[in-house]
């Protein structure tokens, strides 16, 4: 990385909520990339640069929230795994307290985009558990969109 974007850097994570636009929604992503990578003991540096690939398709080839997204993966796992603790179920827990908070964030779970990250696995054990979280976001995902659309019919029912 060159000196620039680690500058950007140093002022983005000192002040990240007021530089980044949409930072919770960038965050949100972030997680759903390290609960996806927390299969792995140690994520890979080529982990991290198929979660930049993935975010250059989903910000349309804007490199520099691309490049955030990856550093906001690699800093979330990094800061769970730094205090010990179980890094899928920190991750699970935020992301569904996150959903009940922002709904809309829901659309945000794009599996076929996570599956990407699968290719990196060898062990059949660890894609197995990787399913398993993809199965888990697929069932949530579909949850708080039903949840969503019930509330918005009782609403209008209201009106």
């Amino acid at each position: 990385m060159n000196l620039s974007f680690r500058l950007k850097r140093f002022f983005f994570n000192a002040f990240r909520e007021i530089f980044i636009h949409h930072h919770s929604s960038l965050e949100f992503r972030a997680k759903l990339f390290a609960l996806v990578l927390s299969a792995k003991d140690k994520a890979t540096v080529n982990d991290y640069i198929i979660v930049r690939k993935i975010a250059m398709d989903i910000y349309e080839n804007d490199e520099e929230r691309a490049n955030l997204l990856m550093v906001s993966t690699k800093e979330i796992r990094k800061k769970i795994e730094d205090d010990n603790k179980d890094v899928s179920e920190i991750l699970i827990h935020s992301i569904q307290k996150q959903l009940k908070i922002v709904p809309r964030y829901a659309t945000k779970i794009e599996i076929e985009k996570l599956k990407d990250l699968l290719a990196e696995f060898n062990d059949k054990d660890t894609i197995s558990y990787q399913e398993n979280i993809l199965e888990f976001l697929q069932t949530i995902k579909e949850e708080t969109m039903l949840n969503k659309r019930s509330l918005h019919s009782i609403n209008n029912k209201n009106i």
